[in-house]
Parts: C-alpha cells; sequence; structure tokens
C-alpha cells in the first residue's frame, strides 16, 4: 500500500495508512520488526478502522540514521507521528521491545490514548533480564555475523526459516527484501541495545501506569529449553495487568509472534478496546 514519510524529531518515519472508519488503531513492533509485521493482522480490521503501522527511524523505508537510539527517543517519535497523522483518540497496539516503547508514550499520549494492547510484551521486572546485558551481548555476536551473511539472499532465507513459516509469502518477502538485510540487522543490533540499556532505567523508574483499558496478552507456547524463563516472563507480565487501574491478562495459544499465529485474536482484542467487540 502507498506510505509516507512523516518527520519527527529531527528524523523522519515511514507511515502506513489503510483501513475505514471513525475510528484509529496504531501499531508499533518489536525489536527487528517495523510495519509489516503486522501484516496478518491489517486485513482483519480493515473495515473496523483507520490502522497505522509504520516503520521507526533507522529501519526500512524509514531510512539509515546516524547513531543509536534509545527507548524513550522511539517513545517520542511515536508520540510525534501520532500528533501528525492521526487527528484525535486511538487504540495502540504493541509487541515485544515496542511494549516498552508503547509503555513510556503513554505518558506523554494523556487522553489520546483509548486503549493499549500490549502482545506478548517485554516486562523488565522478570528475573530473566537481571543480566539481559550479558546475554544481550551473547545476541549481538551472533547478529553480527548474520549482519554479515544476510547480504547473499540464500543464506538470509536459511536463517529466518520461523519467519518464513509465519508470515504469508509477499510478507515474507518484503522483509527479507528489508529488514533482514546488512542496514536492517545492524538497526536490529541497536534496538537490542537500546533494550539492555532501557530495562535497569524502567526498574528505577518505571513509566505511569496507563490511565486507559489495557489488554496484556501472553505467549502460553515456551521455546523449548526455555520453560523456566518463559513461566517468569508470562507471571511478570500477568503482575503488571494486574497492577493496572484497568487491566486484563490473557494467555494465549501461540509463541511469541501471536500476530502472526493468531492474528484474529490480537484483531479481536483491538475492537474490544475500541468498545466494539464483547
Amino acid at each position: 500500500m502507498p506510505g509516507r514519510r512523516v518527520p519527527v524529531n529531527g528524523r523522519h518515519v515511514y507511515v502506513e495508512e489503510s483501513g475505514q472508519g471513525q475510528d484509529w488503531v496504531v501499531f508499533e513492533a518489536g525489536a527487528g520488526c517495523g510495519r509489516t509485521f503486522w501484516d496478518p493482522v491489517l486485513p482483519l480490521l480493515a473495515g473496523t478502522a483507520r490502522l497505522v503501522a509504520y516503520d521507526r527511524a533507522g529501519r526500512a523505508l524509514s531510512g539509515r540514521i546516524s547513531g543509536r537510539l534509545g527507548i524513550d527517543d522511539m517513545a517520542a517519535d511515536l508520540t510525534a507521528m501520532t500528533e501528525a497523522v492521526v487527528p484525535g483518540e486511538f487504540v495502540l497496539v504493541a509487541h515485544s521491545m515496542g511494549g516498552l516503547v508503547a509503555r513510556r508514550a503513554a505518558e506523554h499520549l494523556g487522553p489520546r490514548l483509548r486503549g493499549l494492547l500490549l502482545v506478548d510484551a517485554l516486562p523488565e521486572t522478570s528475573p530473566v533480564y537481571d543480566t539481559w546485558d550479558q546475554t544481550t551481548k551473547k545476541v549481538d555476536r551472533v547478529l553480527a555475523v548474520m549482519q554479515r551473511l544476510s547480504q547473499f539472499a540464500p543464506l538470509a532465507w536459511l536463517f529466518s526459516g520461523n519467519l518464513r513459516r509465519a508470515f504469508s509469502a509477499d510478507t515474507y518477502k518484503t522483509i527479507l527484501a528489508e529488514d533482514l538485510t546488512p542496514a536492517g540487522t545492524a538497526q536490529t543490533r541497536k534496538e537490542m541495545q537500546a533494550v539492555a540499556a532501557a530495562i535497569p532505567r524502567f526498574r528505577a523508574q518505571p513509566p505511569q501506569p496507563p490511565k486507559c483499558p489495557t489488554i496484556v496478552l501472553s505467549a502460553a507456547h515456551a521455546a523449548r529449553g526455555r520453560e523456566p524463563q518463559h513461566a517468569a516472563i508470562r507471571e511478570h507480565q500477568r503482575r503488571y495487568a494486574a497492577g493496572l487501574p484497568d487491566g486484563r491478562h490473557e494467555d494465549v495459544a501461540s509463541g511469541h509472534l501471536i500476530p502472526a499465529e493468531q492474528p484474529h485474536l490480537v484483531a479481536d482484542r483491538t475492537r474490544r478496546l475500541l468498545g466494539r467487540g464483547a
């Protein structure tokens, strides 16, 4: 679909708008992903609301940036983008790392934020993240190798089997061309480092709880060998929802890529926050 580059805080983000109606929904992807991550969900909501999906600065069609953005910078960009694109209230849907961005942005969005859907969002309070800086260093070494190899399309295809199986052929082709490239992988490394830097700050000074209705979805299916860590993450996602003024937690029969594995459920919970579902 056609999109446009929107100026935010001296940078640009690439925005695609779709759907129809008086209501608005904005989507925030997790680390390493952009607007295409929401492709399975968007058609299911196209007749319900105006939909806004975008690439964060430095990703895909937003173009490269110098330096590294922190979570607070990403939240400021999200806020500025919605001020430029969305005329009124909206529901915000965020996945994984995007949950940190969304929660920080919620502090500045105020009454414009009609509802918040956190899809297997990162719970910084979990003990899993006690040593996340060390985990990030290990992940970064793997990503550094992938960054060099991703210039060869057949190799990028080989190490992205999980995405190839989760998304349609058209969406996967776009992800392969935009995100699984040397530049895309370099940006993913920066985003992973931004998460590691944000965790101690979020623990020391958590974002103010969103005042809008909030639904927290947890992936019920753990990766093999990571069952204990996964259980801890789910528990802390549940605790976060329980501590909100208007929060609800729900386990989902899915792995981490809930929007790809259970798009109908994500669409349904979005409708609920819009006041258009049971």
